[in-house]
């Protein structure tokens, strides 16, 4: 299957995008797609190169483009589903034009395609660890006792539960993480908490629905997990603090294992050397803590 000329190529890239570019990450779904006569490349390495210059083209133009990843299995699920030829340039450019609304998409604004994969990646790994926790909470049901809905009881108070936990932290840059570990693996939630020049807080309304249903998840399920805070402040220390999932809610962690828990190698058990200019303390006081309605689950 010969490769055509770098122009034509590009052609092809073109006439397959909706405002989106599918992108091919890895070299084994790249080689699942070379099956398709319709599917012109035959390098990896050369088609990454395709698309960078196409969407370096395109940048020039003035023209807006998100970066979509395109899973092999799934497109041939689509082509299943709607009895499309899945060996059709038409159907491809459908296919990522659902992507753009529906699949884990990075916005492209000039930088190296080597920097925008990884971020690519890590938006379909934050995709998928909430459609997997946003199903286990679903499929937990009601309480036997009380008849309440667990999950939405746990959604409800991992709400209230990172309201306060954002409202008490200090002014400035804030990066919490949560994790939880599930019998089949641990899941890990990120939230970025900044200030805007007004002093207003600004979230991202998905890392706020992956985070919380993470984080209900841990509750409802009481499974084993924890947050952690580290907030930045221009001209001071930073300052580590956090909290372990327990029933119903948080309890704080102390500085020493906050410590410990940073200090320490996860694998390994060895010690690892503190940073220098972090301050690991104890979390502030959340208030008043109204229990989740019902039981205790």
């Amino acid at each position: 299957m010969a490769n055509t000329g770098h122009g034509t190529s590009r052609r092809v890239l073109r006439r397959e995008i909706a405002g989106t570019i599918g992108l091919l990450t890895d070299e084994h779904d790249f080689r699942t797609m070379r099956r398709y006569r319709t599917f012109t490349f035959d390098n990896h390495t050369e088609y990454l190169r395709e698309v960078e210059a196409l969407l370096k083209s395109l940048a020039a133009q003035g023209n807006h483009t998100t970066v979509a990843l395109f899973d092999p299995e799934e497109y041939a699920e689509f082509c299943t589903a709607k009895a499309l030829d899945p060996d059709a340039q038409s159907s491809r450019a459908r296919f990522t034009a659902e992507l753009a609304t529906t699949g884990p998409t990075v916005a492209y604004d000039g930088q190296p395609l080597a920097e925008l994969l990884p971020d690519l990646v890590d938006e379909a790994v934050r995709q998928a660890t909430w459609e997997y926790a946003a199903t286990l909470l679903a499929r937990i049901g009601a309480c036997a006792s009380c008849g309440e809905d667990i999950g939405h009881a746990a959604f409800a108070r991992a709400s209230n539960l990172l309201v306060r936990i954002i409202d008490t932290a200090p002014k400035g840059n804030r990066h919490l993480v949560c994790s939880v570990t599930t019998p089949a693996e641990t899941l890990l939630a990120v939230l970025h908490v900044d200030d805007d020049s007004e002093g207003a807080t600004e979230l991202d309304e998905a890392e706020v629905l992956e985070f919380t249903t993470v984080l209900a998840l841990g509750i409802a399920t009481q499974s084993p997990g924890g947050l952690v805070m580290r907030t930045t402040v221009p001209g001071s220390s930073d300052r580590i603090y956090g909290w372990r999932l327990r029933e119903n809610g948080v309890g704080p962690l102390t500085a020493g294992e906050v410590f410990d828990a940073y200090c320490t190698d996860a694998d390994s058990g060895d010690l690892i050397s503190p940073e220098s200019d972090v301050d690991y303390c104890t979390p502030p006081d959340l208030g008043e803590e109204e229990p989740m309605t019902g039981h205790a689950h």
